[in-house]
């Protein structure tokens, strides 16, 4: 899914939510979570957008409906350790889209 397609289905209100993923080398990928399903946010030239900062996506997703947004980290302490029983499971994070100062 490339920006104007996002922008259209947001428009539309048919994005649930979005999920910005925390990937090691300090980037982020977003999913985008639909009714029918979930799809990757894509560059100009077709592969996974590399999103810097919740900033760098509240830039630009300016003028684009607003939504649900959950920041989704993987805790590699607890997978190392073993420090919790039973599954181990992502911090998530709600966010807003809206410019905070």
């Amino acid at each position: 899914m490339n920006m104007q397609m996002l922008s259209d289905v947001a428009a539309k209100g048919e994005v649930r939510e979005l999920e910005l993923l925390s990937l090691e080398g300090g980037f982020y990928v977003a999913r985008i979570r639909l009714v029918h399903g979930e799809m990757t946010l894509l560059g100009e030239d077709g592969q996974p957008l590399r999103i810097r900062s919740t900033t760098h996506l509240r830039d630009l997703l300016q003028g684009v409906a607003p939504f649900p947004c959950v920041l989704v980290q993987q805790c590699a302490h607890d997978e190392m350790c073993g420090v919790r029983d039973g599954p181990i499971e992502a911090l998530r994070v709600r966010f807003s889209l809206e410019a905070t100062f």
